[in-house]
Protein backbone atom coordinates (compact mmCIF):
# COMPACT_ATOMS: atom_id res chain seq x y z
CA UNK A 1 0.00 0.00 0.00
CA UNK A 2 1.38 3.40 -0.99
CA UNK A 3 2.11 5.86 1.79
CA UNK A 4 -0.21 8.87 1.44
CA UNK A 5 1.67 12.01 0.44
CA UNK A 6 1.60 15.09 2.61
CA UNK A 7 -0.73 17.78 1.28
CA UNK A 8 1.13 20.60 -0.40
CA UNK A 9 1.47 23.79 1.65
CA UNK A 10 0.22 27.05 0.20
CA UNK A 11 3.34 28.81 -1.20
CA UNK A 12 2.24 32.12 0.30
CA UNK A 13 1.86 30.58 3.75
CA UNK A 14 5.23 28.88 3.31
CA UNK A 15 6.89 32.20 2.51
CA UNK A 16 5.21 33.85 5.50
CA UNK A 17 6.41 31.11 7.86
CA UNK A 18 9.94 31.18 6.45
CA UNK A 19 10.16 34.91 7.06
CA UNK A 20 8.60 34.59 10.51
CA UNK A 21 11.27 32.09 11.52
CA UNK A 22 14.02 34.37 10.21
CA UNK A 23 12.48 37.33 12.03
CA UNK A 24 12.57 35.37 15.28
CA UNK A 25 16.31 34.70 15.07
CA UNK A 26 16.97 38.32 14.12
CA UNK A 27 14.99 39.53 17.15
CA UNK A 28 16.88 37.09 19.37
CA UNK A 29 20.11 38.60 18.09
CA UNK A 30 18.96 42.14 18.86
CA UNK A 31 18.04 41.08 22.40
CA UNK A 32 21.47 39.50 22.84
CA UNK A 33 23.25 42.60 21.57
CA UNK A 34 21.33 44.96 23.86
CA UNK A 35 21.53 42.94 27.08
CA UNK A 36 25.04 41.43 27.09
CA UNK A 37 27.67 42.88 29.42
CA UNK A 38 31.08 42.39 27.84
CA UNK A 39 32.75 44.35 25.05
CA UNK A 40 33.31 41.18 23.04
CA UNK A 41 29.52 40.76 22.70
CA UNK A 42 27.82 44.17 22.92
CA UNK A 43 30.46 45.91 20.80
CA UNK A 44 32.18 43.27 18.65
CA UNK A 45 29.08 41.02 18.36
CA UNK A 46 30.86 37.69 18.71
CA UNK A 47 27.67 35.64 19.04
CA UNK A 48 25.22 33.73 16.83
CA UNK A 49 21.60 32.61 16.90
CA UNK A 50 19.85 29.57 15.42
CA UNK A 51 16.63 27.61 15.50
CA UNK A 52 16.74 23.85 14.99
CA UNK A 53 13.81 21.49 14.70
CA UNK A 54 13.26 18.43 16.89
CA UNK A 55 15.55 16.43 14.59
CA UNK A 56 18.33 19.00 15.24
CA UNK A 57 18.20 20.25 11.67
CA UNK A 58 19.22 23.89 11.19
CA UNK A 59 16.00 25.74 10.31
CA UNK A 60 16.89 29.42 10.56
CA UNK A 61 19.90 31.52 11.46
CA UNK A 62 20.63 35.21 11.80
CA UNK A 63 23.48 36.90 9.94
CA UNK A 64 26.12 36.76 12.65
CA UNK A 65 29.27 34.58 12.72
CA UNK A 66 29.27 31.90 9.97
CA UNK A 67 31.64 29.50 11.74
CA UNK A 68 29.32 29.45 14.77
CA UNK A 69 26.12 28.68 12.96
CA UNK A 70 27.28 25.68 11.00
CA UNK A 71 28.36 24.02 14.25
CA UNK A 72 25.27 24.83 16.33
CA UNK A 73 23.17 21.84 15.18
CA UNK A 74 25.94 19.66 16.65
CA UNK A 75 25.31 21.32 20.01
CA UNK A 76 21.60 20.54 19.79
CA UNK A 77 22.45 16.94 18.86
CA UNK A 78 24.82 16.64 21.82
CA UNK A 79 22.08 17.79 24.21
CA UNK A 80 19.49 15.51 22.62
CA UNK A 81 21.82 12.51 22.96
CA UNK A 82 23.04 13.32 26.47
CA UNK A 83 19.48 13.74 27.78
CA UNK A 84 17.64 11.30 25.53
CA UNK A 85 14.14 10.73 26.91
CA UNK A 86 14.74 13.26 29.72
CA UNK A 87 14.23 16.62 28.00
CA UNK A 88 11.36 18.50 29.61
CA UNK A 89 9.55 21.77 29.06
CA UNK A 90 11.25 24.55 31.00
CA UNK A 91 14.73 23.01 30.78
CA UNK A 92 17.82 25.10 30.02
CA UNK A 93 20.95 23.33 28.76
CA UNK A 94 24.52 24.59 28.55
CA UNK A 95 27.71 23.29 26.92
CA UNK A 96 31.05 24.40 25.53
CA UNK A 97 33.14 21.24 25.30
CA UNK A 98 34.49 20.83 21.73
CA UNK A 99 34.46 17.06 22.10
CA UNK A 100 30.82 17.06 23.23
CA UNK A 101 28.96 19.35 20.84
CA UNK A 102 30.98 22.58 21.13
CA UNK A 103 33.56 24.20 18.86
CA UNK A 104 36.04 25.63 21.36
CA UNK A 105 35.89 26.41 25.07
CA UNK A 106 35.31 30.20 24.91
CA UNK A 107 32.04 29.68 23.00
CA UNK A 108 29.24 28.86 25.44
CA UNK A 109 26.04 27.49 23.92
CA UNK A 110 22.62 27.74 25.51
CA UNK A 111 20.04 25.26 24.19
CA UNK A 112 16.37 25.54 25.19
CA UNK A 113 13.73 23.02 24.05
CA UNK A 114 10.42 24.29 22.70
CA UNK A 115 7.38 22.07 23.31
CA UNK A 116 3.91 22.11 21.79
CA UNK A 117 1.02 19.64 21.95
CA UNK A 118 2.96 17.54 24.46
CA UNK A 119 6.08 16.97 22.34
CA UNK A 120 9.44 18.57 21.58
CA UNK A 121 9.20 20.65 18.39
CA UNK A 122 12.20 23.01 18.24
CA UNK A 123 15.48 23.94 19.87
CA UNK A 124 16.28 27.61 20.49
CA UNK A 125 20.07 27.98 20.39
CA UNK A 126 22.40 30.86 21.32
CA UNK A 127 26.19 30.70 21.09
CA UNK A 128 28.40 33.49 22.46
CA UNK A 129 32.13 33.95 22.93
CA UNK A 130 33.12 34.67 26.52
CA UNK A 131 35.79 37.20 27.49
CA UNK A 132 37.32 34.62 29.82
CA UNK A 133 36.73 30.92 30.45
CA UNK A 134 39.33 30.22 33.13
CA UNK A 135 42.38 28.16 32.30
CA UNK A 136 46.03 29.09 32.49
CA UNK A 137 45.79 32.49 30.77
CA UNK A 138 43.31 35.36 30.63
CA UNK A 139 41.04 35.89 27.65
CA UNK A 140 40.18 32.31 26.76
CA UNK A 141 43.22 31.57 24.55
CA UNK A 142 46.32 29.80 25.83
CA UNK A 143 49.05 29.54 23.17
CA UNK A 144 51.10 27.45 25.57
CA UNK A 145 48.46 24.73 25.94
CA UNK A 146 49.37 21.19 24.95
CA UNK A 147 46.08 19.66 26.13
CA UNK A 148 42.54 20.92 26.43
CA UNK A 149 42.56 20.94 30.24
CA UNK A 150 45.04 23.82 30.10
CA UNK A 151 42.67 25.89 27.96
CA UNK A 152 39.81 26.50 30.37
CA UNK A 153 36.65 25.15 31.95
CA UNK A 154 35.17 22.19 30.07
CA UNK A 155 31.38 21.96 30.15
CA UNK A 156 29.77 18.92 28.53
CA UNK A 157 26.00 19.16 28.04
CA UNK A 158 24.51 19.99 31.46
CA UNK A 159 21.01 20.90 32.64
CA UNK A 160 21.52 24.43 33.93
CA UNK A 161 17.89 24.85 34.87
CA UNK A 162 14.56 23.07 34.93
CA UNK A 163 10.94 24.05 35.37
CA UNK A 164 11.78 27.53 34.13
CA UNK A 165 14.23 28.16 37.01
CA UNK A 166 18.04 28.15 36.92
CA UNK A 167 20.44 26.26 39.18
CA UNK A 168 22.07 28.99 41.25
CA UNK A 169 24.72 26.60 42.56
CA UNK A 170 25.86 25.79 39.03
CA UNK A 171 25.83 29.46 38.02
CA UNK A 172 28.01 30.27 41.01
CA UNK A 173 30.43 27.47 40.21
CA UNK A 174 30.77 28.53 36.57
CA UNK A 175 31.27 32.23 37.32
CA UNK A 176 33.80 31.47 40.07
CA UNK A 177 36.00 29.72 37.52
CA UNK A 178 36.38 32.84 35.35
CA UNK A 179 38.46 35.97 35.93
CA UNK A 180 35.64 38.45 35.29
CA UNK A 181 32.68 36.79 36.99
CA UNK A 182 30.33 39.77 36.69
CA UNK A 183 30.63 39.96 32.90
CA UNK A 184 30.50 36.19 32.57
CA UNK A 185 27.30 35.95 34.57
CA UNK A 186 25.71 38.91 32.81
CA UNK A 187 26.55 37.52 29.37
CA UNK A 188 25.19 34.11 30.32
CA UNK A 189 21.91 35.70 31.45
CA UNK A 190 21.74 37.59 28.14
CA UNK A 191 22.19 34.30 26.27
CA UNK A 192 19.45 32.61 28.28
CA UNK A 193 17.15 35.58 27.77
CA UNK A 194 17.70 35.54 24.01
CA UNK A 195 17.07 31.79 23.83
CA UNK A 196 13.90 32.14 25.89
CA UNK A 197 12.75 34.92 23.60
CA UNK A 198 13.02 32.44 20.74
CA UNK A 199 10.86 30.01 22.69
CA UNK A 200 8.31 32.76 23.42
CA UNK A 201 8.09 33.76 19.75
CA UNK A 202 7.72 30.18 18.55
CA UNK A 203 4.83 29.38 20.90
CA UNK A 204 2.20 31.59 19.19
CA UNK A 205 3.39 30.35 15.82
CA UNK A 206 2.88 26.76 16.92
CA UNK A 207 -0.50 27.64 18.43
CA UNK A 208 -1.73 29.43 15.30
CA UNK A 209 -0.68 26.89 12.68
CA UNK A 210 -0.45 23.72 14.76
CA UNK A 211 2.67 21.67 15.44
CA UNK A 212 2.07 19.24 12.57
CA UNK A 213 1.53 21.83 9.84
CA UNK A 214 4.47 23.90 11.08
CA UNK A 215 6.75 20.86 11.02
CA UNK A 216 5.51 20.14 7.52
CA UNK A 217 6.30 23.71 6.53
CA UNK A 218 9.82 23.43 7.97
CA UNK A 219 10.46 20.29 5.95
CA UNK A 220 9.21 22.03 2.82
CA UNK A 221 11.46 25.06 3.50
CA UNK A 222 14.48 22.79 3.86
CA UNK A 223 13.54 20.90 0.70
CA UNK A 224 13.34 24.16 -1.25
CA UNK A 225 16.80 25.21 -0.04
CA UNK A 226 18.18 21.84 -1.07
CA UNK A 227 16.63 22.14 -4.51
CA UNK A 228 18.02 25.66 -4.91
CA UNK A 229 21.55 24.54 -3.95
CA UNK A 230 21.41 21.53 -6.26
CA UNK A 231 20.26 23.66 -9.20
CA UNK A 232 23.34 25.83 -8.75
CA UNK A 233 25.67 22.82 -8.43
CA UNK A 234 24.24 21.25 -11.56
CA UNK A 235 25.53 24.18 -13.62
CA UNK A 236 29.16 23.57 -12.61
CA UNK A 237 31.38 21.14 -14.56
CA UNK A 238 32.05 17.71 -13.10
CA UNK A 239 35.57 16.93 -11.97
CA UNK A 240 38.03 16.65 -9.09
CA UNK A 241 40.26 19.49 -7.93
CA UNK A 242 42.80 19.99 -5.14
CA UNK A 243 43.65 22.99 -2.99
CA UNK A 244 45.77 23.64 0.04
CA UNK A 245 46.43 26.33 2.62
CA UNK A 246 49.05 26.66 5.33
CA UNK A 247 49.11 27.66 8.96
CA UNK A 248 52.22 29.62 9.95
CA UNK A 249 52.98 27.33 12.89
CA UNK A 250 51.44 25.71 15.95
CA UNK A 251 53.39 27.77 18.49
CA UNK A 252 55.72 24.87 19.23
CA UNK A 253 57.78 22.82 16.80
CA UNK A 254 55.72 22.81 13.59
CA UNK A 255 55.75 25.34 10.77
CA UNK A 256 53.79 25.45 7.52
CA UNK A 257 51.07 23.08 8.73
CA UNK A 258 49.10 22.04 5.64
CA UNK A 259 45.35 21.74 5.20
CA UNK A 260 44.60 19.90 1.96
CA UNK A 261 41.24 19.63 0.26
CA UNK A 262 40.26 17.32 -2.59
CA UNK A 263 36.90 18.43 -3.96
CA UNK A 264 34.85 16.27 -6.32
CA UNK A 265 31.76 17.60 -8.05
CA UNK A 266 29.34 15.06 -9.56
CA UNK A 267 26.01 16.12 -10.96
CA UNK A 268 24.29 18.11 -8.22
CA UNK A 269 26.46 16.99 -5.30
CA UNK A 270 29.86 17.90 -3.87
CA UNK A 271 32.38 15.81 -1.92
CA UNK A 272 35.05 17.54 0.17
CA UNK A 273 37.86 15.28 1.35
CA UNK A 274 40.26 16.72 3.95
CA UNK A 275 41.90 13.43 4.90
CA UNK A 276 45.30 14.36 3.37
CA UNK A 277 45.73 17.25 5.81
CA UNK A 278 48.74 17.19 8.14
CA UNK A 279 48.64 15.32 11.47
CA UNK A 280 47.29 17.12 14.52
CA UNK A 281 49.71 19.46 16.27
CA UNK A 282 51.01 20.01 19.77
CA UNK A 283 49.52 23.53 19.89
CA UNK A 284 45.97 24.86 19.84
CA UNK A 285 45.43 25.25 16.07
CA UNK A 286 43.78 21.81 15.80
CA UNK A 287 40.10 21.67 14.97
CA UNK A 288 37.26 19.97 16.76
CA UNK A 289 34.92 17.90 14.60
CA UNK A 290 31.91 20.28 14.74
CA UNK A 291 34.15 23.22 13.85
CA UNK A 292 35.63 21.36 10.88
CA UNK A 293 32.15 20.49 9.60
CA UNK A 294 31.10 24.09 10.04
CA UNK A 295 34.15 25.37 8.13
CA UNK A 296 33.37 23.11 5.18
CA UNK A 297 29.72 24.19 5.19
CA UNK A 298 30.87 27.81 5.36
CA UNK A 299 33.08 27.42 2.29
CA UNK A 300 30.21 25.81 0.38
CA UNK A 301 27.83 28.59 1.43
CA UNK A 302 30.26 31.23 0.13
CA UNK A 303 30.00 29.62 -3.33
CA UNK A 304 26.20 29.65 -3.44
CA UNK A 305 23.90 32.52 -4.38
CA UNK A 306 23.19 34.88 -1.47
CA UNK A 307 19.47 34.20 -1.90
CA UNK A 308 19.88 30.53 -0.91
CA UNK A 309 18.63 30.12 2.66
CA UNK A 310 21.58 28.73 4.62
CA UNK A 311 19.76 25.95 6.48
CA UNK A 312 20.04 22.18 6.72
CA UNK A 313 18.57 21.71 3.26
CA UNK A 314 21.20 23.86 1.57
CA UNK A 315 23.96 21.60 2.90
CA UNK A 316 22.41 18.26 1.95
CA UNK A 317 24.31 18.12 -1.39
CA UNK A 318 27.56 18.28 0.58
CA UNK A 319 29.51 15.20 1.73
CA UNK A 320 32.51 15.61 4.05
CA UNK A 321 35.37 13.14 4.44
CA UNK A 322 38.03 13.67 7.11
CA UNK A 323 40.50 11.63 9.11
CA UNK A 324 40.60 11.68 12.90
CA UNK A 325 44.07 12.52 14.20
CA UNK A 326 44.70 15.21 11.58
CA UNK A 327 44.84 18.93 12.26
CA UNK A 328 41.27 19.30 10.95
CA UNK A 329 39.86 16.66 13.34
CA UNK A 330 41.93 16.22 16.47
CA UNK A 331 41.57 13.32 18.87
CA UNK A 332 39.92 14.10 22.18
CA UNK A 333 42.24 15.83 24.63
CA UNK A 334 44.15 17.92 22.09
CA UNK A 335 44.05 21.72 22.47
CA UNK A 336 41.71 23.34 19.95
CA UNK A 337 40.92 26.85 21.18
CA UNK A 338 42.25 28.63 18.09
CA UNK A 339 40.23 26.45 15.73
CA UNK A 340 37.26 28.73 15.09
CA UNK A 341 39.77 31.11 13.48
CA UNK A 342 42.62 28.77 12.61
CA UNK A 343 42.46 26.23 11.13
CA UNK A 344 38.86 27.02 10.05
CA UNK A 345 40.11 29.83 7.80
CA UNK A 346 42.62 27.51 6.16
CA UNK A 347 39.95 24.84 5.62
CA UNK A 348 37.84 27.41 3.77
CA UNK A 349 40.81 28.71 1.80
CA UNK A 350 41.92 25.23 0.72
CA UNK A 351 38.39 24.45 -0.54
CA UNK A 352 38.01 27.76 -2.36
CA UNK A 353 41.44 27.36 -3.97
CA UNK A 354 40.33 23.96 -5.26
CA UNK A 355 37.02 25.34 -6.53
CA UNK A 356 38.58 28.26 -8.41
CA UNK A 357 38.99 25.82 -11.31
CA UNK A 358 35.38 24.66 -11.14
CA UNK A 359 33.46 27.90 -10.60
CA UNK A 360 35.92 30.80 -11.03
CA UNK A 361 33.20 33.45 -11.04
CA UNK A 362 32.11 32.32 -7.57
CA UNK A 363 35.52 31.77 -5.97
CA UNK A 364 37.19 34.70 -4.23
CA UNK A 365 40.61 35.70 -3.02
CA UNK A 366 41.61 34.75 0.50
CA UNK A 367 40.40 36.79 3.45
CA UNK A 368 42.93 38.00 6.01
CA UNK A 369 43.77 35.93 9.05
CA UNK A 370 43.01 36.48 12.73
CA UNK A 371 45.74 37.85 14.99
CA UNK A 372 44.24 38.80 18.32
CA UNK A 373 45.80 40.41 21.36
CA UNK A 374 44.20 40.09 24.81
CA UNK A 375 45.38 42.46 27.55
CA UNK A 376 44.62 42.26 31.27
CA UNK A 377 45.53 44.78 33.96
CA UNK A 378 44.01 47.55 36.05
CA UNK A 379 42.46 50.87 35.15
CA UNK A 380 43.11 53.77 37.56
CA UNK A 381 39.53 54.92 36.96
CA UNK A 382 38.19 51.58 38.25
CA UNK A 383 40.99 50.13 40.40
CA UNK A 384 38.73 47.75 42.27
CA UNK A 385 38.57 45.20 39.44
CA UNK A 386 40.89 43.99 36.67
CA UNK A 387 39.93 44.32 33.03
CA UNK A 388 40.32 41.97 30.07
CA UNK A 389 40.35 43.66 26.66
CA UNK A 390 40.26 41.79 23.35
CA UNK A 391 41.57 43.53 20.25
CA UNK A 392 39.01 43.49 17.44
CA UNK A 393 40.34 46.63 15.78
CA UNK A 394 42.56 46.85 12.68
CA UNK A 395 40.75 43.97 11.02
CA UNK A 396 42.33 42.33 7.96
CA UNK A 397 40.94 42.77 4.46
CA UNK A 398 38.51 40.58 2.56
CA UNK A 399 39.31 38.89 -0.74
CA UNK A 400 38.67 40.22 -4.23
CA UNK A 401 36.08 38.48 -6.39
CA UNK A 402 34.66 38.46 -9.91
CA UNK A 403 32.28 41.20 -8.80
CA UNK A 404 34.87 43.66 -7.52
CA UNK A 405 37.52 44.54 -4.98
CA UNK A 406 37.53 43.02 -1.51
CA UNK A 407 36.10 44.86 1.47
CA UNK A 408 38.73 46.67 3.51
CA UNK A 409 39.12 45.72 7.21
CA UNK A 410 36.14 43.35 6.85
CA UNK A 411 37.76 40.54 8.81
CA UNK A 412 38.41 36.88 8.18
CA UNK A 413 36.77 33.97 6.35
CA UNK A 414 35.21 32.65 9.55
CA UNK A 415 33.40 35.89 10.37
CA UNK A 416 32.90 37.41 6.89
CA UNK A 417 32.21 40.85 8.33
CA UNK A 418 30.12 39.55 11.25
CA UNK A 419 32.66 40.63 13.85
CA UNK A 420 32.79 44.37 14.40
CA UNK A 421 35.66 46.42 15.81
CA UNK A 422 33.25 48.67 17.66
CA UNK A 423 33.58 52.28 18.69
CA UNK A 424 37.09 53.57 19.35
CA UNK A 425 35.65 56.15 21.74
CA UNK A 426 33.71 53.51 23.65
CA UNK A 427 36.82 51.36 23.99
CA UNK A 428 38.75 54.32 25.38
CA UNK A 429 35.94 55.02 27.85
CA UNK A 430 35.80 51.42 29.07
CA UNK A 431 39.51 50.54 29.07
CA UNK A 432 42.80 52.40 29.80
CA UNK A 433 43.68 52.71 26.12
CA UNK A 434 44.37 55.59 23.74
CA UNK A 435 43.96 55.08 20.00
CA UNK A 436 46.54 57.31 18.34
CA UNK A 437 45.82 55.95 14.86
CA UNK A 438 43.23 53.60 13.35
CA UNK A 439 42.92 53.63 9.55
CA UNK A 440 43.35 51.63 6.35
CA UNK A 441 46.87 50.35 5.66
CA UNK A 442 47.93 51.40 2.13
CA UNK A 443 49.58 48.71 0.03
CA UNK A 444 48.40 45.79 2.17
CA UNK A 445 45.94 44.35 -0.37
CA UNK A 446 46.86 41.64 -2.84
CA UNK A 447 46.90 43.00 -6.38
CA UNK A 448 44.65 41.54 -9.07
CA UNK A 449 42.04 42.24 -11.68
CA UNK A 450 40.06 42.96 -8.54
CA UNK A 451 42.36 43.63 -5.61
CA UNK A 452 41.84 42.45 -2.08
CA UNK A 453 40.55 44.69 0.67
CA UNK A 454 43.04 46.65 2.73
CA UNK A 455 44.11 45.69 6.21
CA UNK A 456 44.30 48.22 9.04
CA UNK A 457 46.97 50.19 10.85
CA UNK A 458 46.59 50.81 14.56
CA UNK A 459 48.77 52.67 17.06
CA UNK A 460 47.45 51.89 20.52
CA UNK A 461 48.89 53.46 23.67
CA UNK A 462 48.33 51.57 26.93
CA UNK A 463 47.51 53.85 29.88
CA UNK A 464 47.00 51.28 32.61
CA UNK A 465 47.58 51.62 36.33
CA UNK A 466 50.74 49.54 36.54
CA UNK A 467 51.99 46.81 34.20
CA UNK A 468 49.61 44.70 32.11
CA UNK A 469 49.98 41.20 30.75
CA UNK A 470 49.10 40.27 27.19
CA UNK A 471 48.88 37.14 25.14
CA UNK A 472 48.58 36.74 21.40
CA UNK A 473 46.60 34.14 19.51
CA UNK A 474 46.46 34.00 15.75
CA UNK A 475 48.17 33.33 12.48
CA UNK A 476 49.09 35.07 9.24
CA UNK A 477 52.42 36.73 10.06
CA UNK A 478 54.14 34.26 7.71
CA UNK A 479 51.41 33.45 5.17
CA UNK A 480 49.18 36.22 3.84
CA UNK A 481 45.69 35.73 2.41
CA UNK A 482 45.93 33.76 -0.83
CA UNK A 483 45.46 35.36 -4.22
CA UNK A 484 43.35 33.39 -6.67
CA UNK A 485 43.18 32.90 -10.44
CA UNK A 486 46.44 34.80 -10.89
CA UNK A 487 45.78 37.38 -8.17
CA UNK A 488 48.51 38.19 -5.67
CA UNK A 489 48.56 37.30 -1.97
CA UNK A 490 47.69 39.94 0.59
CA UNK A 491 50.44 41.25 2.86
CA UNK A 492 50.95 39.28 6.09
CA UNK A 493 50.43 40.77 9.55
CA UNK A 494 53.18 42.71 11.32
CA UNK A 495 52.68 43.60 15.01
CA UNK A 496 55.28 45.51 17.04
CA UNK A 497 55.43 46.35 20.74
CA UNK A 498 57.24 49.69 21.18
CA UNK A 499 58.40 50.46 24.70
CA UNK A 500 58.15 53.95 26.17
CA UNK A 501 61.97 54.06 26.07
CA UNK A 502 61.98 53.44 22.31
CA UNK A 503 62.87 49.75 22.35
CA UNK A 504 60.88 47.59 19.93
CA UNK A 505 60.13 43.93 19.41
CA UNK A 506 58.00 42.05 16.91
CA UNK A 507 55.10 40.15 18.44
CA UNK A 508 54.73 36.52 17.45
CA UNK A 509 51.25 35.19 16.76
CA UNK A 510 51.29 32.75 19.67
CA UNK A 511 52.78 34.20 22.87
CA UNK A 512 51.93 34.13 26.57
CA UNK A 513 52.86 36.51 29.38
CA UNK A 514 53.91 39.59 27.41
CA UNK A 515 54.50 42.43 29.88
CA UNK A 516 53.16 45.81 28.75
CA UNK A 517 54.11 48.85 30.80
CA UNK A 518 52.10 52.08 31.05
CA UNK A 519 53.03 54.23 28.05
CA UNK A 520 53.97 51.30 25.81
CA UNK A 521 52.54 51.32 22.31
CA UNK A 522 51.20 48.53 20.10
CA UNK A 523 51.79 49.21 16.41
CA UNK A 524 49.55 46.87 14.44
CA UNK A 525 49.72 46.45 10.67
CA UNK A 526 47.15 43.85 9.66
CA UNK A 527 47.19 41.92 6.42
CA UNK A 528 45.07 42.61 3.36
CA UNK A 529 42.88 40.29 1.34
CA UNK A 530 44.01 38.26 -1.65
CA UNK A 531 43.53 39.52 -5.19
CA UNK A 532 41.28 37.93 -7.83
CA UNK A 533 42.53 37.55 -11.40
CA UNK A 534 45.71 38.71 -13.13
CA UNK A 535 46.88 42.19 -12.02
CA UNK A 536 47.62 43.22 -15.61
CA UNK A 537 43.87 43.06 -16.35
CA UNK A 538 42.94 45.59 -13.68
CA UNK A 539 41.07 48.62 -14.98
CA UNK A 540 43.52 51.56 -15.23
CA UNK A 541 40.78 53.83 -13.89
CA UNK A 542 40.58 51.66 -10.75
CA UNK A 543 44.34 51.92 -10.30
CA UNK A 544 44.19 55.69 -10.68
CA UNK A 545 41.38 55.88 -8.13
CA UNK A 546 43.36 53.77 -5.63
CA UNK A 547 46.37 56.06 -6.05
CA UNK A 548 44.25 59.19 -5.68
CA UNK A 549 42.67 57.86 -2.47
CA UNK A 550 46.04 56.83 -1.02
CA UNK A 551 45.24 53.12 -0.93
CA UNK A 552 48.46 51.97 -2.64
Amino acid sequence: MDTPRRPAIDPVTLAVLDNRLRAIVEEMGEAMLRTSYSQILNSSRDFSIALCDAQCRLVAQADHIPVHVGAMPWAAKAVAEAFAGEVREGDTFLLNDPYHGGSHLPDLTIVIPVFAEGALRFWSVVRAHQSDIGGATHGGYNPGATEIWQEGLRIPPIRLGEGGALREDLLRMLATNTRIARDFRGDLMAMIGAARLGEQRLRPLLAKYGAGPLEEAVSAILDLSEAHARRILATWPDGTWKGEAFLDDDGFDRVDVAIRATVTKRGDSLIVDLSESDPQTTGFVNSSYPNMRSAVAMAFAFLLDPEVAKNDGAFRPLEVIAKEGTVVWAREGAPVTMCTSHCSNEIVEAIIRAMQHCCPDRAMGGWGRRFRVAITGRDARRPEKPFVWHMFHARPGGGGSAKGDGWSTAGEWHSAGGLKFGSVEMAEARFPLFFEQHEFLPGSAGDGTHRGGLGGELRLRVESDGPCRANTAGDGARHGAAGILGGQDGAPHHYVLRRANGEERVLRTKEVGIVIQPGDLLHVRSGGGGGWGPPEKRDPAARARDAQEGLV
